[in-house]
């Protein structure tokens, strides 16, 4: 018999030091980048969005990789591309950290809306009180400085 996986994640991570980096210009040529680094690399990209300070991907990874290769993947691709792309933004430096949730088939459509409304989003929540949301609605223990 073959292996069938469905491994739906819903990644998020921050700019270094949650410095809003990610301007507009950038947002509209990083967020496709991200697909294509998900394409390269045998995941499959279902959304890609965020604000100025962190980026939300939601991602089908296959059986053949790990969550954290997954993410060191989005990230570390994204980041050259970006110091080779945009020489001014020679600083630029993901957090170290992230945020990987579990989604089942049905949170497909809800959680591409999410991610599509970033920017609305978080006029009402900072970048914070969303990952305290999501850690609480996952049933995640952690400690305040887990958050910084």
């Amino acid at each position: 018999m073959h292996s069938f996986v469905s491994c739906l994640m819903h990644c998020t991570f921050a700019v270094k030091g949650r410095r809003p980096l990610i301007k507009p210009e950038l947002q509209e040529r990083l967020w496709p980048y991200l697909g294509g680094i998900a394409r390269e690399t045998k995941l499959k990209a279902l959304a890609v969005g965020g604000v100025a300070d962190h980026v939300h991907v939601l991602v089908s990874i296959p059986s053949t990789l790990s969550i954290a290769k997954a993410i060191q993947l989005l990230k570390g691709n994204s980041s050259k591309w970006i110091h080779e792309t945009f020489k001014n933004e020679w600083d630029f430096e993901w957090q170290e950290g992230y945020g990987e949730f579990s989604i089942g088939i049905s949170g497909i459509n809800d959680t591409i809306k999410y991610i599509q409304n970033q920017a609305e989003h978080h006029r009402k929540m900072t970048f914070r009180e969303e990952i305290e949301m999501f850690l609480k609605k996952h049933g995640m223990q952690y400690v305040e400085r887990d958050l910084e």
